[in-house]
């Protein structure tokens, strides 16, 4: 099996189209301001507690949820290309720790095509995340950044 297909095997994908032009779409993911907005389910508001929008540097944000305990999410960021690319480690405490995230980005006129990949160490990983709803996790999360930028 060739290293694409192993890849595969571990990654889950989310593509989909965002109604704004790539430089909001960008503001939108790099911007703590416009993180807070958007990066967790609705009705919760994120808090950022670290931002260091560089390779090396690290992030982290944290979610409180109704019954009162905090989703910890925290990573550091290993690539980044303006306007085309964003990996990073992360974690997502309690419930996903060792993944690798990829956001990838692509201008199409005054639309911005966005493929977002969660890449687990194992496939069996992989596999016990989708179980558990990550792809309708990661969804909702989109669905607010594109009311964010709708109104940005």
């Amino acid at each position: 099996m060739n290293k694409a297909n192993k890849m595969g095997n571990k990654t889950i994908t989310i593509k989909r189209t965002f109604n704004a032009p790539l430089s909001l779409v960008w503001e939108a993911w790099t911007q703590s301001e416009h993180i807070a907005e958007w990066w967790s389910p609705k009705g919760v508001k994120t808090k950022v507690v670290e931002h260091d929008f560089k390779v090396g540097g690290k992030w982290k944000y944290i979610m409180p949820m109704p019954n009162g305990q905090e989703f910890i999410a925290e990573g550091e960021y290993t690539e980044i290309v303006e306007f085309e690319k964003i990996i990073s480690s992360a974690n997502f405490k309690p419930m996903t720790e060792g993944v690798e995230i990829q956001s990838l980005f692509k201008p199409n006129g005054n639309k911005t095509d966005f493929t977002f990949n969660v890449v687990h160490p194992t496939e069996e990983y992989k596999i016990q995340q989708e179980k558990m709803g990550i792809m309708n996790g990661w969804s909702s999360v989109f669905v607010r950044l594109d009311e964010l930028l709708k109104n940005m």
